[in-house]
């Protein structure tokens, strides 16, 4: 859905305990990889928190989502205003009120596919990313500490939780430079639903 996931042994962690964790990140791995073959789209609904040190409090958006593979990607929040956000291949639009955005994002998508859903994409991980993993009750808890420049300029880490059953993801928390961080809570609700291709319908650069 949001691309798969990651993780390996941190690096400050004694010799025993990082070769207990690099088995864990193994069987993740694997389990991951599986459920990308098993699950090839997906609906369901979504809650994102933004907290920022410049807001008086959280905003939460609440919404739902579709996905199909990791080409095609529809989210639609509907409060506390509406939003709705398509990404079908190489473009993505951004709607809100009667102003639609259109960007060509593409090659931005492959390369972060690159990093997380292709068979050398653990091996990047660890080259880019400092990562811890442990279990927590019925998830799967992995911190990525960017360790590269191209990541550290936009983001202090990461945060996934999967779901140790089906390996789906659970939520996702990302800190910014920006100072924006925002926690997304996933809840699948539907598994290999067949989505009407107008659910993803994107406009074009003319």
């Amino acid at each position: 859905m949001l691309c798969a996931l990651f993780l390996v042994a941190s690096a400050s962690f004694p010799a025993a305990l990082a070769a207990q964790s690099d088995d864990l990140l193994n069987r993740i791995w694997e389990g991951v990889q599986q459920a990308q073959k098993k699950y090839t789209s997906s609906c369901g609904t979504i809650v994102e928190t933004r907290t920022s040190t410049l807001m008086v409090k959280p905003l939460v958006l609440r919404g739902k989502f579709c996905a199909d593979g990791t080409k095609r990607f529809a989210l639609e929040y509907f409060e506390p205003s509406k939003m709705r956000i398509r990404f079908n291949e190489d473009y993505l639009n951004v709607t809100t009120g009667s102003k639609t955005e259109v960007m060509e994002v593409g090659g931005n998508v492959r390369r972060a596919q690159s990093y997380f859903s292709r068979e050398s994409s653990i091996g990047n991980l660890k080259k880019n990313f400092t990562i811890s993993v442990r279990e927590d009750g019925s998830d799967f808890e992995m911190k990525l500490v960017p360790r590269t420049d191209n990541f550290r300029r936009r983001l202090n880490y990461l945060v996934v939780k999967l779901d140790k059953r089906d390996f789906l993801l659970r939520s996702l928390e990302v800190d910014g430079k920006s100072g924006v961080n925002s926690v997304f809570v996933i809840d699948v609700n539907s598994l290999n639903p067949k989505i009407p291709a107008e659910t993803f319908e994107v406009y074009k650069p003319k």
